[in-house]
């Protein structure tokens, strides 16, 4: 069974409001590392909700990394508006050449605003994308 489902998230209170209110960017977060770690096909409601499964690209590394930025990419501009020109471009690390590794940079698209977030992702253990 998986450990990414709704009824999973229930359990583990990820869907409960917090006692504090959230800030705009406290908010992208958390939906952030929902939707990037969530493989396309995963949502029954919204099948192309997510990204794609690194599987499926990981035995045409490193031209998968293209494709990965991409649907990144992708998915954050269908499914996060509150974020704009999305940019995604991977970080090589020197200490650990294997290591998936993007920055994302968006602009707020909140009216009035010019900020510019920067996301940093590292594919970890699984399959999973941590982001900060």
């Amino acid at each position: 069974m998986s450990t990414r489902g709704l009824l999973s998230r229930l359990e583990k209170g990820h869907l409960h409001p917090s006692s504090h209110k959230e800030t705009p960017l406290e908010s992208i977060t958390r939906h952030l590392r929902v939707l990037l770690n969530t493989r396309r096909g995963e949502s029954v409601s919204s099948p192309g909700y997510g990204i794609l499964d690194f599987n499926d690209v990981v035995h045409s590394y490193p031209s998968a990394l293209q494709k990965i930025q991409t649907s990144i990419r992708t998915a954050i501009q269908e499914y996060e508006p509150r974020l704009k020109n999305v940019v995604v471009v991977h970080v090589p690390d020197v200490h650990e050449p294997a290591a998936l590794k993007f920055e994302i940079t968006a602009q707020l698209a909140l009216k009035g605003s010019r900020e510019v977030l920067r996301f940093r992702t590292r594919v970890g253990a699984g399959g999973q994308l941590e982001l900060w």
